[in-house]
């Protein structure tokens, strides 16, 4: 697919947009809006219109590679995973720039077994990097029932993710033994936390969002928290879901992204809000909106926008990293492409993602 970077808007030119603007009706308006959205130029925030020059990216960066995961180390490297349309392996890029990425060699990291459990269905890998040794979290099926997705943990001590050896730590026990996926850990005020989906007996939902205190990298320190199940209009359209958590603290609150329904057009973004302050083990803690944050956009080309990550440029700006296809298509199509784009924060301290970019 031929990549087409998004066209730059001139300051000059941007303030004669707006000077004609304010001559020309409302209809005229919401067009320019949205013309000037597509292109990267605006951002909404709040009830105002801030107007930004972000980063403008190459995408999308990698084709056929969904449930994307960028992590910038210490090192100053970025550190790319997705799920390989094979879903038979983990992969790895490294970088010194975010955009190199895009042509950076691709490391196999670890092979899907023959038989039994981790054989099948290898799913949304994340890499992090826990008290001085690596870790990766994904999800996989079994050859005796390759929709027995569960989720794994792969740890190696070496300071090179790309060197040393990765030691198998096994499955995480959660207290259902039923269909889990989507593992992420990140630490916050002195604990480090693990946030999942999963189906819960006895719950009418495909899966539902779920954090639990670590003891250590692979085994949960208490009860799992019920965070948010799909019960929304937008959670709800052709499967019920709530899965692929990411969380992002800013601005004195805890987000977490999540992604819902079915993965096809209907696939979007979701955000539950926590005061930084907060219990975040308390369900009554979190506030999910009432709208999905980042979805579909048919006059920007992208579909099925989701399954995040964040990490940001070179210079600090905030990046969203996610997937989405360049047309309409059903659950299974495996076009989904990793994409990158800056964003914004409203006046309350929310992020405001915009709409999918272009390519």
């Amino acid at each position: 697919m031929p990549r087409r970077g998004a066209k730059s808007v001139r300051p000059g030119r941007i303030r004669r947009t707006v000077s004609k603007v304010r001559h020309r009706s409302a209809l005229s308006r919401r067009t320019l809006l949205t013309g000037a959205l597509a292109t990267g130029a605006l951002t909404m925030t709040g009830n105002t219109t801030a107007w930004s020059s972000p980063t403008h990216f190459d995408n999308p960066l990698a084709l056929r590679r969904a449930d994307p995961h960028i992590v910038r180390h210490s090192d100053g490297a970025y550190y790319f995973t997705a799920t390989v349309p094979t879903y038979d392996s983990v992969v790895l890029r490294r970088s010194a720039t975010l955009q190199g990425l895009a042509t950076a060699e691709e490391h196999i990291l670890w092979r899907r077994h023959d038989s039994g459990e981790m054989s099948r269905h290898i799913w949304a890998p994340e890499l992090h990097h826990v008290d001085g040794r690596w870790y990766v979290y994904f999800a996989a099926g079994s050859s005796e029932d390759i929709q027995s997705i569960r989720m794994y943990v792969l740890e190696n001590s070496h300071p090179d993710p790309l060197a040393g050896t990765w030691v198998e730590r096994g499955r995480i026990s959660t207290p259902w033994d039923t269909f889990a996926l989507d593992a992420t850990t990140f630490e916050h005020r002195g604990v480090r936390y693990l946030s999942w989906a999963q189906r819960e007996p006895g719950v009418e939902t495909n899966s539902n969002l779920y954090l639990a205190p670590m003891d250590d990298p692979w085994t949960l320190g208490d009860q799992p928290v019920r965070l948010s199940m799909p019960t929304h209009d937008w959670e709800t359209r052709g499967f019920r879901v709530n899965e692929g958590p990411a969380a992002l603290a800013r601005h004195g609150k805890v987000f977490l992204t999540f992604s819902a329904s079915a993965t096809d057009s209907n696939y979007c973004l979701g955000l539950l809000t926590a005061s930084a302050d907060a219990d975040l083990l308390d369900q009554a803690s979190w506030e999910k909106n009432p709208e999905p944050v980042f979805a579909t956009n048919t006059g920007t080309g992208q579909y099925g926008p989701g399954h995040n990550s964040f990490t940001a440029t070179e210079d600090g700006a905030d990046v969203l990293v996610y997937h989405a296809r360049p047309y309409d298509a059903e659950v299974g199509d495996p076009n989904r492409h990793t994409r990158l784009q800056t964003f914004e924060w409203k006046h309350d301290g929310s992020p405001d993602f915009g709409v999918p970019v272009p390519d």
